[in-house]
């Protein structure tokens, strides 16, 4: 005779794996389960293909049920490209458990900040005001407003965060120095 048992669902029963490359079909899955947020068909197959392109991190319990992607801007810099927790399975603090492991993996790598685009208070979405919330209760500020980036009727807000105190930049890492750059006029004053 043999038994199953069943036991509820516990967030100690999550745990985290990544970075991936090879995400797509669980991403396509969790973010499906999304529409609210998700419901722009062009938009999810770019983040279904982006998932393959950057570091993907996954809570699992036994199959994916949420996922973050990040995006390095420069060594020091990234980006929450998406992040997706499945419909079942939000609100159970396991979004704020991941994004901590992969804070935690960046960090190890560097980074001393972390950004995120996500619509602007000015777009009537609920879904989109408890995004907000969500990476304000991480710890992340307003730093930029985009009143048409992703087009006419998405106003975006860029948020930040600081993984750790921040130390002067080498400058090998973003291109000229301020110093060496000129300005047109300068450039054409020089070829005269």
């Amino acid at each position: 005779m043999s038994f199953l048992i069943v036991r509820p669902y516990t967030p100690n029963t999550v745990h985290f794996i990544g970075p991936s490359t090879h995400a797509a079909r669980h991403c396509e899955r969790i973010l499906r389960s999304l529409p609210r947020w998700f419901g722009i068909e062009a938009s999810l197959l770019e983040y279904v293909a982006d998932s393959e392109r950057f570091p993907t991190f996954f809570a699992v319990d036994v199959d994916p049920v949420a996922f973050l992607t990040v995006r390095e801007h420069f060594a020091q810099s990234w980006e929450v490209h998406c992040i997706g927790v499945s419909a079942l399975h939000r609100g159970k603090g396991i979004g704020r458990k991941l994004h901590e492991h992969v804070e935690t993996w960046l960090k190890s790598r560097g980074a001393q900040v972390l950004q995120v685009k996500t619509l602007a208070p000015a777009h009537p979405s609920p879904e989109y005001a408890e995004t907000r919330q969500f990476y304000t209760a991480l710890g992340y500020v307003p730093l930029e407003m985009f009143p048409a980036l992703w087009g006419p009727q998405l106003p975006v807000l860029q948020l930040v965060k600081p993984l750790a105190t921040f130390k002067q930049a080498d400058e090998s890492l973003i291109g000229e120095r301020p110093e060496q750059q000129c300005t047109a006029r300068e450039m054409l004053n020089k070829s005269a």
